[in-house]
């Protein structure tokens, strides 16, 4: 039987953050000579995805099982970009992002290194940039632009709902203040492709909770129906019976609600539990209208937000015709007159 490889603690620790990869010359420090490489390789016990890089996991990144995989594939892909051109390439753009743990990239972004002296090189794998000075920090071991540099780089080449997500995000978990993001979009100007990405800078809500709902929001926007209000918070006798993604008043003094399903708050068992009864005491007060929908519905012709146009016409809802409520919206039922309670009749 093969004998597992076995590494040190602070090798462990180096294989854990790169998500099992090593490079060639890792290897070698840790005392993996290219005979035993070789034969892990022969074996299929490790795999080499690209020249110069190992991954100690065998299995292909497309079919590995985990709960964090859109992370872990994130992580990978970056660290497989900065290994595969050496230990003084800097994390830019996309890459840079990961390491900053932005979240709200899309799944197949291209990873982009930078190399300090500016030279070119034949590209293993990701991008090889050629940007301007600009400044960095370290992470770990790596080289990387900083937070609002970083987002510069990588705006101007996301989709649209990625980089509001991004922005969101940043917004929301990583202390990106108004002034902060002021600057981010002073960065932007002039760079090839940034046009595109100013109009959101208006849209950025910290209270976005995930890269879905950046999504639907902006597809609620592109749809002429944005939101009346975010995180809205429901109450029946003075419990908060219900916190939900989106709301819109009705003319007739219903609420339309929207839900955003999909990997995070809504998506684990407990939570499945919990909504269900949520949602029936929302459409048993007779007040409330429920959309559900998943992220892959942002997909389709229009987006989420041309479904829910199409039932805001019906309804007559024009936008900003209410202002955004500034309470939990109470759907408390009128308390019955004091005659039905006695069970007398009115005078």
């Amino acid at each position: 039987m093969p004998q597992p490889v076995t590494f040190l603690p602070d090798a462990e620790r180096i294989l854990s953050r790169q998500q099992g990869l090593l490079s060639t010359r890792q290897c070698e420090e840790f005392g993996v000579t290219r005979q035993t490489r070789c034969r892990l390789v022969q074996q299929g016990r490790w795999r080499r995805p690209v020249r110069g890089v190992y991954d100690t996991d065998p299995v292909p990144l497309g079919s590995r099982v985990r709960d964090d995989w859109f992370t872990h594939a994130a992580r990978w892909r970056t660290w497989l970009a900065l290994l595969s051109h050496g230990p003084d390439a800097v994390a830019v753009g996309a890459a840079a992002l990961v390491l900053h743990d932005v979240q709200g990239l899309p799944a197949d972004f291209e990873p982009e290194v930078a190399m300090p002296d500016g030279s070119r090189r034949v590209s293993r794998f990701g991008t090889l940039r050629q940007y301007r000075p600009f400044p960095t920090l370290r992470v770990g071991d790596r080289e990387v632009a900083r937070l609002d540099h970083a987002l510069a780089q990588a705006l101007p080449v996301l989709p649209r709902e990625s980089a509001l997500a991004v922005l969101d995000d940043v917004a929301r978990r990583l202390g990106m203040t108004p002034d902060r993001l002021a600057t981010v979009h002073d960065l932007l100007r002039g760079r090839p492709g940034a046009k595109r990405v100013h109009a959101l800078f208006p849209l950025v809500d910290a209270r976005s909770e995930s890269p879905a709902e950046s999504a639907a929001r902006l597809s609620c926007h592109d749809n002429g129906v944005p939101p009346d209000d975010l995180q809205a918070r429901f109450v029946i006798d003075g419990t908060v019976v219900a916190r939900v993604d989106f709301v819109w008043r009705l003319p007739d003094g219903r609420w339309l609600v929207v839900e955003v399903d999909g990997v995070g708050p809504h998506s684990t068992a407990r939570a499945l539990v919990r909504d269900a009864p949520r949602q029936n005491r929302l459409l048993a007060s007779g007040r409330v209208i429920v959309l559900r929908f998943k992220p892959a519905d942002n997909a389709r012709p229009g987006g989420i937000g041309r479904q829910v146009a199409a039932v805001l016409r019906r309804h007559d809802w024009h936008p900003a015709a209410y202002p955004a409520p500034t309470t939990p919206i109470d759907l408390t039922p009128p308390a019955a007159p004091a005659s039905r309670r006695s069970g007398m009749d009115s005078p």
